[in-house]
C-alpha cells in the first residue's frame, strides 16, 4: 500500500541571482511549498498528499517548478495564486492544469505523443 496518493515536489533551489537559468528559491518557491502545505492541511487533504521541498528539479529557467506524481506533470512559473488552482483542479479532479504545464519536450512527454 502507497502511503501518499499524490506527491508534490516544489523546487527550493539557491542559485546567485545573476545565474543564466535563474532560482526558485528567488521567485518565491519556499512560500510556495508553505502555502501548499497548509491548505492542503485545511482542506484534510495533508494524509493522502505530500508538498515537498526539493532540490533542483533541473527546470530552474521554468521556475518556480514543481511536479506532481505519480502522474510526472510538470508545472513552471506557479505563483502563491496558482496553488489552489493546481490543489482543485490536479490534486483533487486529477485535472492538470494546462495553462501551467511545462512544453519543453524534456518534460510532460506523454503530452507530446497526442
Amino acid at each position: 500500500m502507497k502511503r501518499y496518493n499524490k506527491h508534490i515536489f516544489i523546487c527550493e533551489n539557491k542559485r546567485e541571482e545573476e545565474h543564466l537559468r535563474g532560482c526558485c528559491a528567488l521567485k518565491g518557491s519556499t512560500e510556495i511549498r508553505a502555502q501548499f502545505k497548509a491548505r492542503l492541511k485545511e482542506l484534510g487533504l495533508n494524509m493522502d498528499v505530500r508538498a515537498n521541498g526539493a532540490g533542483c528539479l533541473d527546470a530552474c529557467e521554468f521556475g518556480v517548478s514543481i511536479v506532481i506524481y505519480p502522474e510526472q506533470i510538470w508545472y513552471g512559473g506557479v505563483t502563491n495564486n496558482d496553488v489552489e488552482e493546481i490543489i482543485q483542479s490536479h490534486i483533487i479532479n486529477d485535472k492538470p492544469v494546462e495553462r501551467l504545464k511545462i512544453t519543453h519536450p524534456r518534460y510532460n512527454k506523454d503530452a507530446s505523443k497526442d
